[in-house]
């Protein structure tokens, strides 16, 4: 046994464990990643014993039933003098049930036992494939943080880049307008140009205040409304 099986098994100590393969909250833990091999066999070995335990249960409950019917038949065929044909049949069906009932209570004694032995299996099998996966997900969110960090200051830095190329072309397109004149927004496309930039925000801000309903025009708008 590894010493992390060691220390989970340590940790199931004294605990009330359910039966995994009835717990729904179980079941939950591999709805994003399978089960593996090893867990997978065990939950169908679980659900076998619990099977079995559900059926002898049941045929139990079944074979009494049958039992004190024929005991109260034997009653009442003693009390009607009965043939001693149907005494002797009643009584051998009767001793039927017994040994039924004797074989099914010696595999319900054991089958607790074997279903708590193969529980707690399948719950150190379930915590150690649980650790993994903790373990994993742990390194992709590292991984992803440092990403994110990087990420953070090559943003900030490429912020100060741009907003350092705007302020070079801004101081350029200056001077050369102030050389050469007007004609340089012929000579050059200037994707940066400063009035240029100004007219187009102006410009869209007026078309947006002139498809905006004023005054009478926008209470009849609401009106409609």
């Amino acid at each position: 046994m590894s010493e992390k099986a060691e220390s989970f098994e340590k940790a199931l100590e004294g605990k009330n464990i359910p039966v995994l393969t009835l717990d729904h909250k179980w079941h939950q833990l591999f709805t994003q990643a399978g089960m593996t091999d090893e867990i997978e066999q065990l939950a169908n070995e679980l659900n076998e014993l619990v099977q079995e335990q559900g059926k002898l249960n049941n045929e139990d409950k079944k074979v009494k039933k049958i039992k004190n019917k024929l005991m109260d038949e034997i009653v009442q065929l003693a009390d009607e003098d009965g043939s001693e044909e149907e005494l002797a049949e009643h009584k051998r069906l009767i001793e039927e049930c017994n040994e039924k009932l004797d074989a099914n209570q010696d595999r319900l004694i054991d089958l607790p036992r074997e279903i708590s032995q193969l529980n707690k299996k399948l719950m150190l099998a379930s915590m150690e494939a649980c650790y993994e996966r903790i373990q994993e997900n742990t390194r992709k969110i590292d991984t992803i943080a440092d990403w994110l960090t990087d990420i953070r200051i090559q943003l900030k830095k490429n912020v100060i880049r741009k907003q350092r190329a705007e302020k070079d072309n801004n101081a350029l397109y200056s001077y050369m307008h102030d050389v050469f004149g007007p004609v340089v927004v012929e000579l050059f496309d200037m994707k940066y140009n400063p009035e240029v930039l100004k007219k187009e925000a102006e410009k869209t801000v007026a078309e947006k205040a002139g498809s905006e309903p004023s005054g009478s025009d926008k209470t009849e708008a609401e009106k409609k409304q």
